[in-house]
Parts: C-alpha cells; structure tokens; sequence
C-alpha cells in the first residue's frame, strides 16, 4: 500500500526555522512530482512548493525566499525547509504526489507560529 508520512512540524515564534520531511512508502518519489500544500480551518488547501524529483523545483511567491523545497531519492522523502516563520504561516501542511490515476496525500503535520 502507498503511505506518505509527514514529520516534522510543532510550535514556533514568530522568526523561528522547521524542516517538514515526507516521506513515502510503496512509491517511489523518483522521477515524480511531489508537492507541498497547506490548509487552516474554513480554508482551501493552498499549494506551497513543489518538485519533480530529478528536474525542477518551484515555491509560490508568498514564501519565495523563506521556503525551500529539496529532497533525498535514496531515502524516498521530499523536504520543506521553512525559515524566518510568520504567523500566518500557520497551517496543517501535506504532502501530495499526483498520478495519472489518482493522488496520493499525507495525514498532514501541524505548523503553528505565534509568540
């Protein structure tokens, strides 16, 4: 069966650095595209960063130059490395691999960023 277990997340003040790790089981990321998305209550998911292993990487503009996205093949894990925190960053963050007959998500890591 595919898992994707997301790590990482916690409580932090405002400034503060995580690193978000997700990693999968029964898939393997090589080769694919794997993306961050992150949601609060009453909100739609919104898409944060994504990746395709082995080609290019992309964070949206409201965390361009915070949030860097990398990962490690050999390990199957994809990495959102999160820095100088805001409050509005918070969020329960997932983690998603589209294919061509279904997407894959994570049970999501809690982000929380206040002081």
């Amino acid at each position: 069966q595919v898992q994707l277990v997301e790590s990482g997340g916690g409580s932090v003040q405002p400034g503060g650095s995580l690193r978000l790790s997700c990693t999968a089981s029964g898939i393997s990321v090589a080769g694919k595209t794997v993306a961050w998305y992150r949601q609060t209550p009453g909100k739609d998911r919104e898409l944060v960063a994504t990746t395709t292993i082995g080609g290019y990487s992309n964070v949206e503009d409201f965390v361009k130059g915070r949030f860097t996205i990398s990962s490690d093949s050999a390990k199957n894990t994809v990495y959102l490395e999160m820095n100088s925190l805001k409050p509005e960053d918070t969020a329960v963050y997932y983690c998603n691999i589209p294919t061509w007959n279904r997407q894959y998500w994570g049970q999501g890591t809690q982000v929380s960023v206040s002081s």
